[in-house]
């Protein structure tokens, strides 16, 4: 969020922890570099590396001699699988494939076809007006599932028939199709709306039933001249803070009878409903439900076959809970490992399907960023956590009993490894701010073996490299200590003045700065004599639950009082040009650029808003009432909250572009923004990209770079 800044004494400002100078020159790991590619078996990996001739070749190594041939490894399945399809036919990224790379199905002209490699042709599965979408392999292979017109189909393939599950959809119900605000703040974009999960053994489907009939509706009118004149309206169920939700509920389809078994949840209650996951013998499901209110977070159990269900886990929390996506499932029929905040960190717990705690696996004071891999014969996790640096990525292996735990990586930095497939050796890939870094070989009991690679890094040439500092600065309670990068011009000189310019996202559990080699490539402000400054404040997720929890009913409070320390800081350094303090970001960004020159006046000078939040009333409310509750609960946190609410305090110069289709962040947004501004007689600029979504392509993507650095050119240089 934007900051606001006042002067800060230089001798104070030593006491902040400033760090190592680095140098934001080295590769960041492309495929033109060495990297480890895997393994062949449990003593020989592959390694992308240097002939003699400097030519990139494949290597299998052996990793007790050092031995390494040249290695040609095979295709992979599903090249071997697109060979084999008919001529001028592939697989394109809504088609689908198995798991065992033997069958696809391919979207053409509204219609589903299927290949079995081995097959001559491709084989028709459908043919009607709709659209079928989101096909997704049963785990056998023997059964597709999709969604056609908001209902849930399946095809048998063995038997070659369509079975329809559902048959109740309509412009505001939908069977296995999810409402705009569950696949945007639940199911990720990633699902393109699917909602539905199949069973282990194929004979099932779970799948989410949605109501958005109460739902109010949001209209974009498209504009552009393939429209026509008169435009063509966009309508979509978009609940906004406070507004109704959409009513769901979880089914389990039976394949072969076609029954739908509704999980006995209570339809009345306002809650939210989703990723669910069976249990290994496809005879129970787990479903995570939240609250309204999103301080509590459920997982039941629910019998397939009846729909009725008991509760194995119950996590709740003063301010707020989140679904958790990454659950690991046991094979063994055990239980399953989730990651948890319960004791004020995330950490991991292994539960039984009795609810009752197996053992804590994991007990820090700092967070577990993800399950690696679980080897169950080995009953031993893998998991990264940051370690006691935030801005570190390490990796970390624990019994499933919660012993015998093992910091595999060392050293300051961003650590990844690959595992061999017994877990006998452990290859270290890691760079940190200050190192372009290695690869380095570790036995399965964390011994260094050797170092296979060292990453070239240059002498530090003024001319043709940035020099930055890695900082730490205390926020004003003391409480925390927010990581920071300052990233200095090309032939920086500490006897002049320099323009700063904040690039940020800022939102709730969003971290932008970590302990990685920042590269080759010179950022345009270090090219044009700008200081760029990129911080995390103490609601960034670096200080656990506990700085979380500040931004509860208050968004954008603490960030400008954090991101203001951060000013003060920079205004203290001699080199640093008070007068040319700008800050930019997009959506959650952009808000908090539109904040910092407005409640942030007296600091900020100029700022670039993309895609910008004015008023918190005015997006999704999954998001939204996460944090602030909603507006009837928390007016005064809203309007506090609000750039509405500060619009008479801009001095400074702001750019502000919007996309008329945003269909995340409305225009809406900065139609209110900038009707304030005209109220108020200040002086703005404003771009709108026509047909645009929440971010675009193409042409328009470069005229948005060409303007904005314009503007700093033109701001801080006057050219």
């Amino acid at each position: 969020m934007i900051l606001s800044l006042r002067r800060f004494s230089f001798l104070f400002a030593l006491l902040y922890i400033s760090v190592n100078q680095i140098y934001a020159q080295m590769p960041i790991r492309t495929a033109n570099q060495v990297a480890i590619l895997g393994w062949i078996d449990d003593t020989h990996y592959l390694i992308r590396n240097f002939d003699a001739e400097k030519k990139l070749v494949t290597m299998s190594v052996n990793i007790k001699t050092g031995k390494s041939i040249i290695y040609t490894p095979p295709k992979s399945g599903r090249e071997l699988l697109i060979e084999s399809l008919p001529a001028g036919e592939t697989i394109g990224m809504n088609d689908a494939e198995s798991s065992d790379m033997k069958r696809a199905v391919i979207f053409r002209d509204n219609d589903l076809f299927y290949f079995h490699k081995g097959d001559k042709e491709l084989r028709r599965l459908t043919n009607d007006i709709s659209s079928e979408v989101n096909a997704r392999f049963s785990p056998d292979g023997n059964k597709i599932a999709y969604t056609k017109n908001k209902d849930l189909f399946v095809f048998d393939l063995v038997n070659n028939k369509e079975i329809r599950l559902t048959s109740d959809a309509s412009d505001r119900i939908y069977n296995g199709y999810s409402a705009w605000v569950y696949m945007e703040e639940i199911l990720t974009r990633a699902s393109r709306y699917a909602a539905f999960w199949w069973s282990p053994d194929g004979e099932k489907l779970a799948y989410l039933r949605t109501d958005e009939t109460d739902v109010p509706v949001f209209t974009l009118n498209r504009l552009d001249e393939a429209d026509g004149i008169h435009g063509t309206l966009e309508v979509v169920p978009y609940p906004k803070a406070g507004d109704p939700n959409p009513k769901v509920k979880m089914g389990i389809a039976d394949i072969s009878s076609g029954k739908t078994t509704w999980i006995k949840t209570d339809y009345s209650v306002d809650q939210y409903i989703a990723w669910p996951f069976w249990t290994p013998d496809s005879k129970k499901l787990a479903v995570q439900v939240v609250n309204r209110d999103q301080n509590d977070l459920q997982i039941i159990l629910a019998d397939a076959e009846t729909g009725d269900y008991k509760r194995i886990y119950d996590e709740n929390n003063n301010t707020w809970v989140e679904f958790r996506e990454d659950i690991y499932v046991m094979k063994n029929g055990t239980g399953f490992i989730i990651r948890s905040y319960k004791s004020g960190w995330e950490n991991l717990y292994y539960y039984g399907w009795d609810g009752k705690l197996t053992s804590q696996l994991t007990n820090f004071n700092f967070r577990v960023n993800s399950i690696n891999s679980v080897d169950e014969d080995q009953k031993v996790v893998y998991f990264s956590a940051t370690g006691s640096e935030s801005t570190d990525n390490h990796v970390f292996r624990v019994g499933l009993d919660g012993k015998n735990l093992l910091q595999i990586t060392k050293g300051n930095g961003t650590h990844n490894i690959s595992i061999s497939p017994e877990g006998s050796y452990f290859i270290d890939t890691w760079n940190s701010i200050v190192s372009a870094g290695s690869i380095i070989a570790y036995d399965k009991k964390g011994n260094q073996m050797k170092v296979i690679y060292k990453f070239e890094q240059p002498a530090f040439d003024p001319a043709e490299h940035a020099k930055a500092e890695f900082v730490k600065i205390p926020t004003a309670d003391g409480l925390f200590d927010m990581p920071a990068i300052v990233t200095y011009p090309l032939d920086f000189d500490p006897s002049k003045k320099y323009p700063v310019v904040f690039d940020i996202y800022g939102g709730p559990d969003s971290k932008n700065v970590s302990n990685k080699w920042q590269g080759t490539n010179l950022s345009w402000y270090s090219r044009n004599g700008i200081i760029k400054f990129t911080i995390d404040h103490r609601g960034s997720g670096h200080f656990g639950k506990k700085g979380l929890d500040y931004m509860y009913r208050c968004l954008g409070k603490w960030e400008i009082i954090d991101y203001e320390e951060a000013v003060k800081w920079l205004l203290a350094k001699p080199f640093v040009d008070g007068s040319k303090i700008g800050i930019t970001g997009t959506s959650y960004g952009g808000y908090l650029t539109c904040l910092a020159l407005t409640k942030g006046a007296d600091y900020w000078t100029h700022g670039v808003a993309g895609m910008p939040v004015s008023d918190h009333r005015l997006y999704d409310n999954i998001y939204t009432e996460r944090f602030m509750d909603t507006p009837q609960d928390n007016p005064e946190g809203y309007k506090d909250g609000s750039v509405l609410s500060y619009t008479k305090n801009l001095k400074g110069k702001i750019y502000i572009y919007h996309a008329d289709m945003d269909d995340n962040v409305h225009m809406q947004n900065s139609i209110y923004f900038i009707s304030k501004l005209q109220d108020e007689g200040k002086t703005f600029r404003f771009m709108l990209y026509p047909n645009g979504r929440h971010g675009w392509g193409g042409p328009k993507s470069f005229h948005v770079r060409n303007e904005t650095n314009n503007f700093w050119l033109e701001s801080f240089f006057g050219k």
